[in-house]
This record gives structure tokens, C-alpha cells and sequence, in this order.
């Protein structure tokens, strides 16, 4: 189970006096399984909210609750390795210098899981988003498609409660953005793990959600 409590959340940035509101007194309560999209366009706070559930960034005020657990207010956040999410980037985010494997076995070393056993996740996290056979490469030997790939088997891995997607499609071409909705939303709804997808994308957010945020 894993449902998420948003409660009067709010963000600033910059200099007391000169500060801007990223996000403002923010409510909002996602049911445990629930695909959810953040839809807005740029600047609407959509990737702070993300990132804010992630544990990335402190509240200035609000609360963040998983299944009445405190994750975030502003004298605690817990860490995000602390969360039980995974996190898809915009960018990849898979480290150039190692190979697909090591990409997506990171997060089980650190968490000591044993070698064996890490090997056999990462097997089948890779069979997931149809990898399998690609464990030896290199990122710049993949398509965009394929790095993009690797970024979810590293998240999916973990086997997280959570999953939290910032705009992962916005660098592919077409064709292969509408081949990754698929794969996203079917994996979704394989693991049933609770999701949060930013886009600015209004295709996306109708095609993938089973509820869309709308952000201004």
C-alpha cells in the first residue's frame, strides 16, 4: 500500500525579498495503485512537486504523508533512499562509464542485497522493459529509447512502492515516445506500484492516467 498526502505544501525559491512561489499551498491525495499525472506547462511547479515527494528538496510549509507515515514538513524530511521510490529522469541520468548492468544493479549494492540475488533481479528487470542480452553495453552504445530503458530497470529493480516519472519521454522522437507510454503504463499496471508522472504533454497525461492533476 502505498498512497501519498499532500497537505497545504508550498515551495519558494530565491531571496526572502525577491522569492518566487514554485508551489503554493498544494492538497492533494493519491490513492495507493494510482497512476497520476502533474499536467501543466513550464514553470507551474510540476518537477518541484516531484522532487518534493521525492525528498530532494525541503518544504517551506505543508506535509507529505505515505500510508500516514510523515516523509516531508519542514523540520523533517526523510531521505530519499528512506522512501521506498524509484525515480525516472527527464535526462537518463545513466552514469556513461558503466555498463547496462551497473547502471541497474547501483541501487541493489547499496543496499547489500547479495550478488546472486542482485543478479537475478537485475535479469529480470531488464527482461521487464525488454533489455535482455544488453547487459554488457554501454549507454552510448544505446538508443535514447534504450537509455531511457535502463533509467526504469534501475527504478523498477529496487521493487519501490512508488514510482516517479519527470517528463521521461520529452527527448525521444515520436514513434518512440508512443512505443514508452505503452511500456509505462503496462508495467504499471503489471506491478501495480503507485505513479506520478510530470508532463506538459496532453496526449500523454489522457493516454496514461487513470487521474490527471492540472497545474497553472
Amino acid at each position: 500500500m502505498a498512497g501519498i498526502a499532500i497537505k497545504g505544501l508550498s515551495k519558494s525559491f530565491g531571496p526572502r525579498d525577491e522569492s518566487f512561489a514554485a508551489v503554493s499551498n498544494l492538497d492533494l491525495d493519491i490513492k495507493d495503485n494510482q497512476f497520476v499525472t502533474l499536467l501543466g506547462p513550464s514553470g507551474c511547479g510540476k518537477t518541484t512537486t516531484l522532487r518534493l515527494i521525492a525528498g530532494y528538496i525541503v518544504p517551506d510549509a505543508g506535509t507529505i504523508h505515505v500510508n500516514g507515515r510523515l516523509i516531508s514538513s519542514p523540520g523533517s524530511v526523510v531521505p530519499p533512499d528512506g522512501r521506498g521510490m524509484g525515480m525516472v529522469f527527464q535526462n537518463y541520468a545513466v552514469w556513461p562509464h558503466k555498463t547496462v548492468f551497473e547502471n541497474v544493479v547501483f541501487g541493489l549494492k547499496l543496499r547489500k542485497i547479495p550478488a546472486a540475488e542482485a543478479r537475478r533481479k537485475v535479469a529480470e528487470a531488464l527482461a521487464q522493459v525488454n533489455l535482455t542480452g544488453l547487459e554488457e553495453r554501454y549507454p552510448n552504445e544505446l538508443s535514447g529509447g534504450q537509455q531511457q530503458r535502463v533509467a526504469l530497470a534501475r527504478s523498477l529493480v529496487v521493487e519501490p512502492e512508488i514510482l516517479l516519472l519527470d517528463e521521461p519521454l520529452s527527448n525521444l522522437d515520436a514513434n518512440l515516445r508512443g512505443e514508452m507510454r505503452f511500456e509505462i503504463r503496462r508495467l504499471h499496471q503489471e506491478f501495480q506500484y503507485t505513479s506520478v508522472y510530470v508532463t506538459h504533454d496532453q496526449v500523454e497525461a489522457m493516454t496514461m492516467a487513470d487521474r490527471i492533476v492540472v497545474m497553472n
